[in-house]
């Protein structure tokens, strides 16, 4: 069949073409127009001579980045705290959908759904104070039970080696029942009768989970995970710098590469390093998620984001 003029078609459909008009312009302006920036990597910038004005520096800024001696080891905790974010949340969120599901209040499902919800509207910052009241050693609700109770209290914000534990599980508690949504629909999108056939052929809830609910969401399971893939190398700013702040005794455990450059510009002001561990970290994101739908396509292309 001959192909349809793209102009053509563009005219016939232009109600369509002119409802996403806004969506096409604020991608343009927020995302593709911005990419002419990162000429900065490879400047020296400065505010007088502006972007395209400023002189080349080659590649002294992604030197500058690496000699810094934490390149390494915040790209290292940016990938490891985002597996851990992409396992531990999908296995809630799958777990908690079908739970959701399973449940037989109408009400309840309802308010339980809203409730879990709720923490992905909270801030940030609202996050961090929360946390802060729970843990700091002097005041917080934890120290304070453990004191009643008879023990030590625990000095977390100068102990490094809990707050790969707490930063996942705040992660998770402020996450999953957004991310649950996904899974939550593709469950209930499920065909009732083959479910309703295997309970009377004497399945109970984990075998109808095991052998119906879950091959039926490897679909979703296999799209989100190669999104999540996607910003591997992306770490949620608001979580790792609203929780840690500026507490230096952490940062070898909790910096990622955005609180690093955020830090960086703001002690040094040197834009031309901060947009080369920018457009570093773009480049590691764009490798990995080209990696991992080829091999996923080379599973099954059905599953294939492209």
């Amino acid at each position: 069949m001959k192909q349809e003029p793209l102009l053509r078609h563009l005219i016939k459909n232009r109600l369509l073409v002119l409802m996403s008009l806004p969506a096409i312009i604020f991608f343009l302006i927020f995302s593709y127009l911005p990419i002419s920036g990162l000429v900065i990597a490879f400047k020296r910038y400065n505010y007088q001579d502006g972007i395209f004005g400023s002189p080349w520096a080659g590649l002294d800024n992604f030197r500058f980045f690496f000699i810094s001696g934490k390149a390494l080891l915040v790209t290292t905790n940016t990938f490891l705290y985002n597996i851990a974010f992409i396992i531990v949340n999908n296995i809630l969120e799958i777990v908690f959908a079908i739970a959701l599901v399973e449940l037989t209040g109408k009400w309840f499902r309802k308010v339980t759904q809203s409730l879990m919800l709720l923490p992905y509207f909270i801030s940030w910052v609202t996050v961090g104070m929360l946390v802060y009241g729970f843990i700091n050693f002097d005041t917080g609700i934890v120290n304070g039970f453990l004191r009643t109770s008879g023990y030590e209290p625990i000095d977390i914000y100068n102990t490094p080696g809990y707050w790969p534990f707490l930063i996942i599980l705040v992660s998770a508690w402020k996450s999953v029942g957004y991310g649950m949504i996904y899974y939550l629909a593709a469950v209930m999108n499920m065909d009732t009768e083959v479910s309703e056939a295997a309970q009377i052929d004497g399945a109970n809830i984990f075998r109808r989970t095991w052998h119906l609910t879950l091959p039926h969401l490897v679909p979703t399971i296999v799209i989100l995970i190669l999104l999540a893939i996607g910003n591997i190398f992306r770490g949620d700013f608001g979580l790792f710098y609203q929780l840690v702040q500026n507490n230096g005794v952490l940062y070898d455990k909790t910096d990622v590469i955005d609180t690093f450059v955020f830090r960086s510009l703001l002690t040094t002001r040197e834009e031309g390093m901060a947009a080369a561990a920018g457009f570093y970290q773009s480049a590691l994101c764009f490798i990995t998620i080209i990696a991992a739908n080829f091999m996923v396509k080379k599973y099954d292309k059905d599953y294939s984001l492209f």
